[in-house]
């Protein structure tokens, strides 16, 4: 039987393979990235700080999302050849 993924963050243990069961969860929770945001709010952030770490993320999604499609149109298949006459 293959165990749902996320089901409210409940995980099932099968077999009392209780180390299993942590390993999933904490692959859930680290996805969702609860633990970021646990060892962030740990300690007082400086609002400078908060600054810094907001803009970061911002910087990085926009070039996730910028390669992303750099990288999708590049395993496009039908894409027209950029160097013709070249092959």
């Amino acid at each position: 039987m293959r165990h749902a993924q996320f089901i409210a963050r409940t995980v099932l243990v099968q077999n009392n393979n209780v180390e299993e069961a942590c390993r999933l969860l904490n692959r859930i929770l680290g996805k969702e990235e609860i633990f970021d945001q646990f060892r962030r709010t740990r300690y007082y952030e400086k609002p400078y700080q908060v600054r810094r770490r907001v803009n970061f993320e911002k910087c990085k999604a926009i070039y996730n999302e910028d390669m992303n499609r750099k990288i999708q149109l590049v395993l496009r298949k039908n894409r027209e050849d950029p160097f013709p006459g070249c092959s």
